[in-house]
């Protein structure tokens, strides 16, 4: 792993936090770490990662009423964009476990008492921010391609699958959808992380981020294609799979920000 020094301009408004080049050692490493993880801290917190599972099955129980069918594709795997929200409380448990705190799943939700909770709440509403935008280019792309809404959801896959306007909008929304998770990973992989690590704004948080992204591009995409395919296989069985993947992809994530960034030169958080 070697450290990326910046150049420092004169007087900066914030830290500007080095990033590290990484290897594909470094993601397998990340990987094995965050399954030892889960292996350590499971237990009852299974039921945690059962709330990703449910917020799935709510978008596709709500996705297949009436003019809402077209929508059920691009919430189902919109919800992936928010997967880095669920994953807050698991940072937080990899955190302290690495800091030889006690760590089970009741303090899953004491991320909110970290100093940098109100930029975490600012990084997860431009992450729904996201979430919202692809949903509404979605329906865009759905209402300028094929038009209403069908009756009938057997109608709507025909339409779909049968005629050249539903081949355009599969091969079009889907690199769209290429896109926007490409933003979420770059604005959220390090920042998350960092904010529930240690003591700062969420500017500085996301841009340190982006950097990492950017000075790891190739590994990066490799972790983004990755997390799809976790986050599909565990989404195959109604979304239970993800009971277990969410979880490993969350303390996985934690251990790959701490191979990101050069820690050591972040301010250190308030005591806990």
């Amino acid at each position: 792993m070697a450290v990326t020094h910046p150049i420092s301009a004169a007087a900066p408004a914030a830290p500007t936090i080095p990033v590290c080049t990484i290897t594909r050692q470094d993601l397998r490493k990340s990987l094995d770490d965050g399954l030892r993880d889960f292996g350590a801290m499971r237990g009852d917190l299974l039921f945690i990662g059962l709330l990703y599972p449910l917020i799935g099955v709510i978008a596709a129980v709500v996705s297949l009423g009436g003019s809402l069918i077209p929508l059920f594709f691009p919430i189902a795997a919109g919800i992936s964009l928010l997967g880095p929200l669920a994953a807050i409380g698991f940072y937080e448990l990899a955190r302290r476990r690495e800091d030889g705190l006690e760590s089970d799943w009741s303090h899953f939700l004491d991320v909110r008492k970290r100093p940098s909770f109100d930029a975490i709440m600012v990084v997860s509403g431009l992450l729904l921010v996201i979430f919202l935008a692809w949903v509404a280019v979605a329906a865009a792309l759905y209402a300028a391609l094929m038009g209403n809404a069908p009756p009938t959801v057997g109608e709507f896959l025909t339409r779909v699958f049968t005629t050249p306007e539903g081949w355009t909008m599969i091969i079009v929304g889907n690199l769209i959808g290429l896109g926007f998770a490409i933003i979420v990973l770059a604005v959220s992989v390090v920042s998350l992380p960092m904010l529930v690590d240690r003591d700062l704004d969420a500017g500085t948080a996301v841009t340190t981020s982006i950097r990492a992204v950017k000075a790891n591009k190739g590994l990066m995409m490799r972790w983004g294609i990755t997390v799809a395919v976790l986050l599909v296989l565990g989404s195959i069985p109604l979304f239970i799979g993800l009971a277990f993947v969410l979880p490993w992809l969350g303390y996985s994530t934690w251990h790959l920000y701490t191979r990101l960034v050069d820690r050591k030169s972040i301010p250190i958080s308030m005591p806990q």
